[in-house]
């Protein structure tokens, strides 16, 4: 049940560096109005308690998370971790598995996006640990790259930036971190600065797919398509054929969907559990114009993104469709399936594939 971890090689030991906190550190944001920082808080403070051995206390602190944030995957499996060190194995199993169904639903960044994207989760640990190694170690920009970049994968933009501003003074003009600022400057909707922290870092190194990417969203948010559909297919033409699921978003991106459909194919067969490559290749072929044949979804499909299947089939309405839609995100794929471009180009966060895809379809209205 393990998350796949870009600062895993750097964490380690990090527990140990936990371990020689004050016995009983603060945690201010238990208290915090914010349900999301107080769950997180609590979390903490219920890791720190298992590791004391305090389990009963933990437990009270994993509830508490769980209450303000349901899709908190990271508390239940602690929680169900102290049922476990307790004996209490049966109520703890179906934890396990409601951990595991909440990683299965959180849909990570689409594989063309810088890898800070592809993460599940909200990294509290890893916020927690390089925070905590920042004490430590005084020099070189890695701890305030990596306390940047668990911040901004969990989305908070505005902190990441002040810990990017740090590592390029440190390391100036890294092209690493000026790639990663852009991200946290396009986070933000300050898509002009963005641009030029791209762009800086492409002067160092112009072969950089990720880059790219993040410089074409910051274009199209900008509404300048043309410098957009640039980049992406300079992107698409430095990712290997190896990446079949990468390739794949850049052509949905461009709208280029007899280019999308066999790279789909490919990353189906890598990929056969992942429902969004046979939806993604479903609407390559409508959009084409093509018989779309048996709609089948993967064993096991989640509860989202199945609406939009039965949507294709024919077997369930828009507006129930929508109603299942629970975030900004899920109604940006709905309305695309239902071609409501328009709404999509207005209301879709502009690191979809969908944002782009409509945007791209609009411009071929006029």
């Amino acid at each position: 049940m393990s998350k796949p971890g870009f600062l895993k090689s750097a964490l380690e030991g990090a527990s140990v560096l936990l371990q020689k906190q004050a016995r009983h550190p603060g945690f201010p944001d238990v208290d915090a109005a914010d349900p999301e920082r107080r769950g997180q808080a609590l979390y903490r403070r219920g890791r720190h308690r298992m590791r004391a051995g305090e389990i009963e206390s933990a437990l009270e602190d994993f509830d508490r998370a769980i209450e303000l944030l349901p899709d908190f995957a990271e508390a239940v499996v602690s929680h169900a971790e102290c049922l476990d060190m307790l004996g209490r194995l049966a109520p703890a199993k179906p934890e396990y598995e409601k951990a595991r169904q909440l990683w299965a639903e959180g849909r990570v960044g689409a594989p063309d996006r810088c890898y800070l994207f592809r993460q599940q989760g909200r990294l509290t640990f890893e916020v927690e640990s390089y925070e905590l190694a920042l004490k430590h170690i005084k020099t070189g920009s890695f701890p305030l790259s990596a306390s940047g970049n668990a911040l901004l994968a969990r989305g908070r933009a505005e902190e990441a930036l002040r810990f990017y501003d740090q590592g390029l003074k440190v390391k100036e003009k890294d092209p690493a971190i000026l790639a990663l600022k852009g991200e946290a400057l396009s986070m933000l909707g300050r898509y002009r600065q963005a641009v030029d922290a791209f762009s800086s870092s492409l002067k160092a190194n112009p072969r950089a797919p990720e880059t790219l990417s993040g410089r074409a969203i910051a274009f199209a948010a900008m509404g300048r398509l043309d410098k957009a559909r640039d980049d992406w297919r300079q992107q698409l033409s430095l990712l290997p054929e190896m990446q079949p699921a990468a390739r794949a978003c850049v052509a949905l991106r461009l709208g280029d969907y007899e280019a999308a459909l066999p790279e789909l194919e490919r990353a189906i067969a890598k990929a056969p559990a992942d429902p969004y490559w046979p939806l993604y290749r479903l609407t390559a072929l409508k959009r084409l114009g093509r018989p779309l044949g048996a709609l089948s979804m993967p064993a096991g499909t989640a509860a989202w993104p199945r609406p939009l299947f039965d949507l294709l089939a024919g077997h369930a309405t828009p507006d129930a469709v929508l109603a299942a839609a629970t975030t900004d995100e899920r109604r940006a794929e709905a309305l695309f399936q239902m071609e409501r471009f328009k709404e999509v180009a207005e209301r879709a966060p502009p690191a979809m594939i969908e944002y782009a895809a409509a945007r791209n379809e609009l411009s071929r209205r006029r």
